[in-house]
């Protein structure tokens, strides 16, 4: 109740007055003929409006039921019909329970949004400490991802990889495409630890292994503008399975970012135009990702603690064989279900993420 009070203070609703107000006055200019003429204005403003619409609904929704209380409340008091007063008591009730279901919706729409969310994402997986077996686990990963994927109906477009003679991943680099991707998947940032007995182990010892994953939104050419003047771009041979144009043609891509010493590298496609295009696009979502961090200590924290160096101690998941078991570390949550969890089934833990963000956001809030 304290909590709720808090929250449901004269500011709070001051704020949802001003938000209905701000979306009636953008209904208004995206009206305007002079305002539809300039196209860049005016798709601004249709974005802004659209994302205004679902909190201001909620809140037009939460003041009928706070009349229909009101209403009841009136029969009770005034009222000596006992039929009346007895349907307005039932009413009173359900309403006085929509309130409260409503306030927790309000609450949850009016948490600043990351405005990445919608995008589609990049993702890196590189095999971490524990050799072979590391690079067995990422290759792991990858599949995991990609079931994901193929669950939620996103895209998968490979961008780069660097494979390992023995079936495992030393690097990954892939886009997957779909509405809400990074809202999803931003929380798999991190170190991924995998404990297991390898199949070339005699004596039957659980070893441990990791492999690093980075998610990072697709950025927009309007977000970040790269000099041309500040890369190199080199071009060579592609190497590993690639069909015939493998060692046949300069195809692969490396392109480095010289004021930072970035360095990305694409040979998926067989057409270096495609490659060079792929190899920009994840370019400018490492600049993208270092830029946002640079300006925020509290993000650059947070990266710093997710992604890390790839050592074992630098954890958010255990992913152990033996006991089927999957825990996340970064919520102490704990699943008896790995062989489904790798197989793409992985939204229990990513709601349960997303519960206690909100939460932790809901306090700030507060």
């Amino acid at each position: 109740m304290e909590l709720r009070t808090l929250i449901w203070g004269d500011i709070m609703f001051d704020k949802l007055n001003f938000i209905e107000e701000k979306f009636e006055d953008l209904g208004t200019k995206i009206s305007d003929p002079e305002i539809i003429n300039d196209q860049p204005t005016w798709q601004k403003l249709i974005k802004e409006h659209a994302s205004l619409k679902p909190i201001v609904d909620k809140y037009r929704e939460y003041k009928k039921v706070k009349a229909g209380i009101e209403e009841s409340k009136e029969i009770l008091k005034e009222s000596k019909d006992e039929e009346l007063r007895e349907m307005a008591k039932m009413e009173l009730d359900e309403l006085e329970d929509q309130v409260e279901s409503l306030e927790d919706e309000l609450k949850i729409l009016l948490i600043p949004k990351d405005p990445n969310d919608e995008k589609n994402v990049i993702v890196e997986i590189r095999a971490g400490a524990g050799g072979d077996e590391a690079g067995l686990f990422a290759a792991e990963l990858l599949r995991l991802y990609s079931r994901y994927a193929e669950r939620n109906r996103w895209k998968i477009e490979m961008m780069s990889i660097n494979e390992t003679g023995v079936g495992g991943i030393k690097e990954v680099i892939f886009m997957i495409k779909g509405n809400g991707a990074y809202s999803r998947l931003k929380y798999e940032s991190g170190v991924h630890r995998v404990q297991r007995i390898p199949s070339t182990e005699s004596g039957g010892r659980i070893h441990t292994s990791t492999a690093t994953v980075a998610v990072l939104p697709e950025v927009d050419d309007v977000e970040i503008q790269i000099n041309q003047n500040d890369l190199r771009i080199d071009v060579f041979r592609s190497s590993g399975n690639g069909g015939q144009s493998v060692n046949t043609t300069d195809s692969a891509v490396r392109i480095t970012h010289l004021p930072t010493g970035m360095v990305v590298t694409c040979q998926d496609e067989k057409s270096q135009l495609k490659n060079k295009e792929k190899a920009m696009k994840v370019l400018k979502a490492r600049l993208y990702d270092t830029i946002i961090a640079e300006q925020n200590a509290e993000i650059a924290e947070a990266r710093k603690s997710q992604v890390g160096t790839g050592e074992r101690s630098e954890k958010i998941r255990t992913y152990n064989y033996p006991q089927s078991r999957v825990t996340d570390h970064r919520i102490n949550l704990t699943l008896y279900k790995l062989n489904q969890f790798l197989d793409g089934e992985i939204d229990e833990v990513i709601d349960a993420l997303i519960t206690t963000d909100q939460a932790e956001k809901l306090k700030k809030l507060s």
